[in-house]
């Protein structure tokens, strides 16, 4: 035992070394960043570069040769890039919230904890908020996996002048937090519906039939706090819900499904990304009410070489004869020849969205 100590104790040490070598170089690299900031504070230049991230973490992965995968890589390098755009600029953040909600996480996951998060309850209030550019960035749902797309965000995107970013691709969990130290003592439940019929086995298993009383609430950050004001309660909810509530966590990824995903747009004025190289591009479109006009739009594309990802009819609401336009993904950046020059045969019917770094 003592000797297990020991060399304990000298592992720990060379922790240690490696930590204060680790912090050495973070301030070095800070120090390059205030420069960059500078630089670009002058020009008026955009601080947030997406395309440029991505660039960092490919080359990363690409020299890497240690135990980390590339998500452990891209997890400490967002984090880094976070803190060095605050550094440069600190950004201000719009989200639907309230705080604690999967879209707060997804924005922490692209912004650090350091940014200015704001919370609002609609969709339409993070839209305006950025179109009036109260705030530089916005972070909106905009499809599950299982349960598609998000309709407002989708039917805003027509309504306003904002930009996509970038995406966000987040996997749902949910936890399970209470006070109680004992599952029997548990007596009342809360969460939202949504989360309650993700997580039916676990309830089933662990709670049976009638053996805690369900209480559906308006969010899971609500659920999370009730369950720290009410005695014998828990909640179903987010990890960074449990954090802010300060809720211990009794079980980890309780959700029936492991491969439930949401996909947030992040959204801002103006914002124009460069290539990366794997781009995605969105656009609206409104065809004239001819036959075959879809057709022969969906040919031009596919005689261009350009793949089509995602199309989605929404309906014209200001028409009483059910016209619809159309919401694209394809493959591809603005810039891309085979891109602009289809965008260009089509360009008084289409509104462009966005070019952006392609997760899925």
């Amino acid at each position: 035992m003592v000797e297990m100590e020991k060399a304990l104790d000298e592992l720990r040490a060379q922790i240690d070394a490696v930590d204060n070598q680790i912090l050495s170089l973070l301030n070095e690299r800070m120090n390059v960043v205030k420069k960059v900031g500078e630089l670009k504070n002058s020009n008026n230049a955009i601080i947030y570069r997406p395309e440029r991230e991505k660039s960092i973490i490919d080359r990363l992965d690409t020299a890497n040769q240690g135990l980390l995968t590339r998500g452990m890589i891209e997890a400490v390098f967002l984090e880094i890039f976070a803190a060095s755009r605050n550094f440069e600029l600190p950004e201000r953040v719009a989200y639907l919230g309230p705080q604690g909600s999967f879209t707060h996480q997804a924005a922490e996951n692209r912004f650090g904890v350091m940014s200015e998060y704001i919370p609002l309850s609609t969709i339409q209030a993070v839209f305006e908020s950025v179109d009036t550019e109260r705030v530089r960035f916005g972070v909106v749902p905009i499809e599950n996996n299982r349960q598609g797309f998000v309709g407002e965000t989708v039917d805003l995107f027509y309504d306003l002048d904002v930009k996509i970013v970038a995406e966000i691709v987040l996997p749902i969990h949910h936890t399970f937090a209470s006070r109680c130290d004992q599952l029997k003592d548990i007596k009342y439940i809360y969460s939202k519906d949504v989360a309650f019929k993700q997580c039916k086995n676990f309830l089933r298993e662990y709670f049976g039939k009638d053996k805690a009383e369900l209480v559906p609430v308006d969010s899971t950050s609500k659920a999370a706090q009730m369950a720290m004001e009410v005695d014998n309660s828990a909640a179903i909810c987010s990890d960074v819900a449990a954090k802010i509530y300060q809720a211990p966590i009794l079980f980890h990824n309780i959700e029936d499904s492991s491969d439930n995903q949401t996909r947030f747009l992040i959204i801002s004025k103006n914002f124009v990304n460069k290539r990366s190289g794997g781009d995605k591009s969105t656009l609206i479109l409104k065809l004239p009410d001819v036959v075959g006009s879809l057709a022969v739009f969906l040919q031009d594309f596919r005689d261009h070489g350009v793949n089509l990802i995602k199309i989605e009819n929404r309906p014209e609401r200001t028409d009483s004869n059910f016209k619809a336009w159309f919401y694209l993904d394809l493959d591809g950046h603005i810039e891309d020849e085979n891109v602009k020059e289809v965008i260009a045969k089509h360009q008084d019917k289409i509104k462009w969205l966005g070019s952006y770094v392609k997760l899925i």
